[in-house]
């Protein structure tokens, strides 16, 4: 995801606490709705009871399909954070999001004409992200690709996932490398967080490295074959180990104590970055 600003941090920060949810579940929601376009949000986070799917006007599922409380704090949360994207001029593809106003619906701090307080009235509206600088392209990616299905940041790191026409760009170092996705339907990406992380994304075969990608072109000079990942065969990766899938679940168990004031937020953070250099 792009850069918060000091006021979208806020924001964010002002949703977890009210929904009860951590920061990192948050961010990671709210660019599950900037990938819907507004209108819908695929997800899969521990505290969200795994993966899952919101629609705006009333629909969502949850792995933890009998826990009614579950999904009310994510059909509003959800609710909340389509109404904050809309807000905020160029995030959304034009015509195709539609506002939905009724009177029983719960109103917000956040929708339509978000302004910043100050003591000489609002001060327009709040930036979510911060912009990219003058000397960055809007579109880095290579030339052709048009619009991307979804983007983001990390670190010094940025991709774009085109999904119609299985390619994913990356950016890193001042170099950007295009891959062939093959038949992955990606749904979301991680970085390990130490120096030099690689990223990895989950489809539906599992937590799978990038790297594993073939390697279309670099800086828009194509690969040869001989240049290519020796794993570059339509063959699934193998699904996250059962000793992945306990560092998760743990992860999971720890955010729920920091949650409930047990654990302070350095002492989470020192714990959660351990287990996820293990992986």
């Amino acid at each position: 995801m792009n850069q918060l600003t000091p006021e979208g941090s806020s924001i964010i920060n002002q949703l977890a606490h009210r929904y009860h949810f951590s920061f990192d579940a948050v961010c990671s929601l709210l660019q599950s709705v900037i990938n819907g376009n507004g209108s819908m949000a695929q997800f899969n986070h521990p505290e969200f009871g795994g993966s899952g799917q919101w629609m705006r006007g009333g629909m969502i599922m949850v792995g933890d399909m009998f826990n009614n409380q579950l999904k009310n704090s994510i059909s509003g949360l959800c609710q909340e954070l389509s109404d904050l994207v809309a807000s905020q001029p160029n995030l959304l593809q034009k015509g195709s999001f539609q506002s939905q106003s009724q009177g029983s619906q719960q109103q917000n701090n956040y929708s339509g004409g978000q302004q910043q307080q100050n003591s000489n009235g609002p001060s327009g509206p709040v930036s979510l992200f911060v912009p990219p600088s003058n000397t960055q392209s809007a579109n880095w990616w290579p030339a052709g690709l048009q619009f991307p299905s979804s983007t983001g940041a990390q670190n010094n790191l940025r991709y774009a996932y085109f999904a119609t026409i299985h390619r994913l760009a990356i950016e890193a170092n001042g170099h950007v490398t295009l891959y062939d996705t093959l038949d992955h339907q990606i749904s979301g990406f991680s970085q390990q967080q130490s120096v030099g992380g690689s990223l990895s994304f989950t489809s539906q075969y599992g937590l799978v490295d990038v790297n594993s990608l073939p390697v279309i072109s670099v800086d828009n000079v194509p690969m040869d074959a001989k240049s290519k990942p020796v794993q570059q065969s339509a063959v699934p990766n193998k699904p996250a180990s059962s000793h992945e899938e306990d560092i998760f679940v743990t992860i999971e168990k720890l955010t729920d104590l920091k949650n409930k004031g047990i654990l302070t937020d350095e002492e989470y953070n020192a714990k959660k970055a351990e287990l996820l250099g293990r992986l």
